[in-house]
């Protein structure tokens, strides 16, 4: 596995930073789903003690990365057919909405931050590879969910995020060609910019559920066949020290 990049020094808390260093390990796959999260050894690799361990990991818990097991233990959650469908049935009403109000109010200089955004998709999507093809369209998604200009909306929004981008790798893993992301998005991206609300939010939607039943339709099939993923066993590499230099502060 490759080293993690070095930790800039700056003023967030332990914690946050040892958050920051975990979600990247999960979001990646190198924490792969089921993946047995120990404090004592995390507390190792980064450095920092088992209670700055233990606050990073609820802050994970809360964005839906990591789960508790009898209050002591940890570990990535599996992806479960049941979970996509939630996430999708609520993104896809979410994202509807804002791609509705995005449209309604849209302006020359909203024109302008949408197109930059869907062509970064388009250029990032045609190189081929999944995991920036996956940035850029969530990146997309989140500039129509910030043109709607509706801060609760953007909040929720923000809590499903991590979520979000962890089952999006996974469906858009199911795509033969990541060329594909930039024009399932086209027509949406061109509804909005022409102030049709109500196509708009009906794309949104739409693009939503399809992605969203495609991954249901392969989590169900691999619960049906009862194929258990097994626990990845811990990386032979170290993480990176979350602690700084007495200098640094």
């Amino acid at each position: 596995m490759p080293n993690l990049p070095s930790l800039k020094v700056h003023r967030r808390s332990l914690d946050r930073r040892a958050a920051d260093i975990l979600r990247e390990e999960i979001l990646s796959g190198r924490f792969p789903p089921g993946f047995r999260l120990v404090e004592t050894w995390l507390a190792q690799q980064l450095h920092v003690s088992r209670g700055t361990v233990r606050a990073a990991l609820a802050e994970l818990a809360h964005q839906g990365l990591v789960e508790q097991v009898a209050y002591t233990k940890w570990s990535v959650p599996d992806l479960r057919a049941q979970d996509a469908w939630e996430l999708y049935t609520l993104r896809a009403s979410l994202e509807g909405l804002a791609s509705h109000l995005a449209a309604e109010a849209i302006t020359s200089a909203g024109q302008g931050e949408l197109k930059r955004s869907f062509d970064r998709l388009v250029v990032t999507a045609r190189e081929g590879r999944v995991a920036p093809a996956v940035e850029a369209d969530l990146a997309l998604h989140k500039t129509i969910v910030a043109l709607a200009n509706h801060r609760r909306l953007s909040q929720q929004y923000d809590i499903l995020e991590q979520q979000v981008r962890r089952y999006m790798v996974s469906s858009n893993v199911l795509m033969h060609d990541t060329g594909e992301i930039g024009d399932q998005h086209r027509p949406l991206v061109e509804a909005i910019l022409d102030g049709r609300p109500d196509e708009a939010e009906a794309l949104a939607k739409q693009h939503n559920m399809t992605e969203g039943r495609k991954l249901f339709g392969r989590l169900k099939d691999i619960e049906r066949a009862e194929v258990v993923a097994m626990p990845a066993p811990r990386p032979a590499r170290r993480l990176r020290p979350v602690i700084v230099p007495r200098t640094g502060i």
